[in-house]
């Protein structure tokens, strides 16, 4: 019976470890700020289609690093057409915002929500959990965008 307990004792052991591993993996996010989501320069692209010059992105290779990760980031909600399930997070209020002339691209991420059942109202604060991806091809959409976007804490 000694040596039932110490196979018992081994295996539960090793089930601990690896649902402590498996947990902590399945968990994880990184943790960003607006400070990170400025490792990215742009320069003047003239785009045929529309007739129009727009800033195209250069990500550097910090922000790279977290494309594709989960992360988690806080800041401004902007209700651009809540009919839609279309919100922006924002590094300031409205107010501020880049769509006002105040930063740039780089001071927005727009989000696509898990769930089409999360209502904001402007310039409501939210730490906002999800996938970072990177766009510098589709001048539709913004450069940082957050996929499969959870509200992780309202303000």
């Amino acid at each position: 019976t000694i040596l039932t307990f110490q196979k018992l004792f081994t295996m539960t052991k090793y089930l601990i470890i690896f649902l402590f591993l498996f947990t902590k993996t399945a968990i994880a996010q990184e943790e960003i700020d607006w400070n990170t989501l400025s490792d990215v320069e742009f320069t003047d692209v003239y785009m045929e289609e529309v007739d129009e010059y727009f800033l195209y992105p250069h990500f550097g290779p910090a922000i790279r690093q977290l494309a594709g990760k989960k992360v988690k980031i806080r800041g401004f909600v902007l209700a651009i057409d809540p009919t839609e399930n279309y919100y922006i997070l924002s590094k300031g209020p409205f107010s501020s915002c880049f769509f006002c002339g105040v930063g740039g691209p780089e001071t927005i991420v727009e989000l696509e929500m898990k769930s089409s059942k999360e209502v904001f109202i402007m310039d409501e604060v939210a730490t906002m959990t999800g996938i970072l991806k990177l766009n510098s091809d589709d001048i539709y959409q913004c450069n940082y965008i957050l996929q499969d976007a959870e509200v992780y804490l309202r303000e």
